[in-house]
C-alpha cells in the first residue's frame, strides 16, 4: 500500500487533506498578520490586546482594536482587511505567494526542478518589492548574475532567517507520508536563499507537512519529521527540548518562557526560536484546530509565518471539512497574490493542482 493510500484510509480523503493544508495556511496567515512585528508584539502585549477587547480565549480571527488597552501600540497597516468580520478574500502576504510560486514551478518544472529554476521563475513571477530579508538578498543576487549558491551567500545575513521556512508547504503537500521526499525538495529550493539553520527549517516544515498526512497523532509528526535535518544542529535541539518540555506536563506559558531564554538573540525572523513556537502551538493545540492557531498566534514572534505554518500542519490532519467555518467562510475561496497570474485565485483551484501533483501517478 503507497503513502497516499494510507493517508486516504486512515483519515479525511487526501483531497480534503490538501485543502485542509492550504486553509489553514492561509487562515493562520491572516491571524497573525496584524501582530506581525515580533520585537513590539510580545506575548504579553498580544494577550493584554485579547483581554481588553474580551477576546481571551481566542477562538476567531483577532478583533478589531477597541482603545481599551492604551498600552497596545498599533497593529500593521493591513489589520483592516484581516480581522474578524472586515475578511472578505484573504489578504496578500508572501507566506501564501511562495506556496503559490512553489506550486506553480512543480507545474512547470516538475519534481526534478533545480535551484536555477526556482531563482529563474521569482524574476519572472514575484516582484522584487514583495520579498524580503534573505529572499530578497538572493534576488538582488540572481539580478546581478550570481548563481547558486552565492545568491545565498553573497551579502546576505539573513541566511538563517525563516523566509525558506514558509517556501516548504508545497513540497509537503505533494509529497504525502513521504517526509524525506519532501525534505529533499524543500532543501533544492531553500538553498537558493538559505544556509544552516535556514534550510534545515525548510526541511523539517515541509517533512513535518508531509507527515502529517499519515501520522495519527501531532506527537508522532513531529517525531517522524525531525531525523531529515541534522541531530545535532540548533533546530534539531530546539525541537527536541520543546517536545521535552510538553512532555515533562508544563504548561504552555511556561514552556515558552524556557524556550524563548534558550533562544534569546537570535532575533523574531530567526528560524530557531520560530520552529519553538510552531511546535509549541502544535503540541499543546493537540490535533485542535482552532486552538493550535491561537497558542501559536499568541505566542509571538513572527506571528502570520508561524500561524500560517502550524495551520498547514493542523488543517492537513484534520481535513478541510472538519476547518471550523468560521476561519475559512470569510476566505470567500479567494486569494490575493502578489504572484504574476495569481491574483484572485480560487482556494480550491489551487488545492486542486497541488492535488493532481500529489497524486501517485500524477
Amino acid at each position: 500500500m503507497t503513502a497516499v493510500e494510507t493517508a486516504v484510509d486512515t483519515g479525511p480523503g487526501l483531497a480534503d487533506r490538501v485543502l485542509g493544508g492550504w486553509l489553514g495556511r492561509i487562515a493562520g496567515n491572516m491571524l497573525g498578520k496584524p501582530v506581525e512585528q515580533g520585537e513590539v508584539w510580545t506575548r504579553d502585549r498580544i494577550d493584554r490586546y485579547l483581554r481588553a477587547a474580551g477576546a481571551l480565549p481566542l477562538t476567531d480571527y483577532l478583533p478589531e482594536p477597541t482603545g481599551g488597552d492604551a498600552d497596545s501600540p498599533p497593529l500593521r497597516p493591513e489589520w483592516r482587511s484581516c480581522v474578524r468580520g472586515r475578511i472578505h478574500g484573504s489578504c496578500r502576504d508572501d507566506d501564501v505567494d511562495y506556496a503559490i510560486l512553489g506550486l506553480d514551478l512543480l507545474e512547470m518544472h516538475g519534481f526534478g526542478f533545480t535551484t536555477e529554476q526556482v531563482g529563474e521563475l521569482w524574476l519572472r513571477r514575484l516582484p522584487y518589492l514583495q520579498t524580503f530579508t534573505a529572499e530578497r538578498a538572493a534576488y538582488r543576487n540572481l539580478a546581478n548574475g550570481l548563481k547558486p549558491p552565492l545568491t545565498a551567500t553573497y551579502d546576505n545575513p539573513y541566511q538563517e532567517w525563516i523566509g525558506a521556512l514558509i517556501r516548504a508547504d508545497i513540497h509537503g503537500w505533494t509529497s504525502p507520508g513521504d517526509p524525506r521526499r519532501a525534505a529533499s525538495l524543500a532543501r533544492r529550493d531553500a538553498v537558493l536563499s538559505h544556509t544552516g539553520n535556514g534550510v534545515y527549517g525548510a526541511m523539517w516544515a515541509a517533512a513535518l507537512i508531509a507527515a502529517a498526512f499519515t501520522a495519527p497523532t501531532v506527537r508522532a509528526a513531529v517525531e517522524t519529521a525531525l531525523p531529515v535535518i541534522p541531530a545535532g544542529s540548533r533546530l534539531a535541539r530546539t525541537v527536541r527540548r520543546t517536545v521535552a518540555l510538553h512532555e515533562a506536563g508544563l504548561p504552555w506559558e511556561v514552556a515558552l518562557d524556557a524556550l524563548g531564554d534558550e533562544t534569546s538573540g537570535l532575533g523574531w525572523i530567526h528560524t530557531v526560536p520560530n520552529a519553538a513556537v510552531i511546535t509549541a502551538g502544535l503540541l499543546y493545540g493537540d490535533g485542535d484546530f482552532t486552538r493550535t492557531l491561537a497558542l501559536t498566534v499568541r505566542a509571538g514572534l513572527d506571528t502570520d509565518s508561524n500561524g500560517a505554518t502550524a495551520g498547514s500542519v493542523a488543517g492537513v490532519m484534520t481535513g478541510a471539512a472538519a476547518v471550523p467555518a468560521r476561519w475559512k467562510d470569510p476566505l470567500e475561496d479567494t486569494v490575493r497574490s502578489a504572484v504574476f497570474g495569481f491574483d484572485g485565485v480560487r482556494v480550491t483551484e489551487l488545492a486542486e493542482r497541488t492535488l493532481r501533483l500529489a497524486l501517485p501517478d500524477a
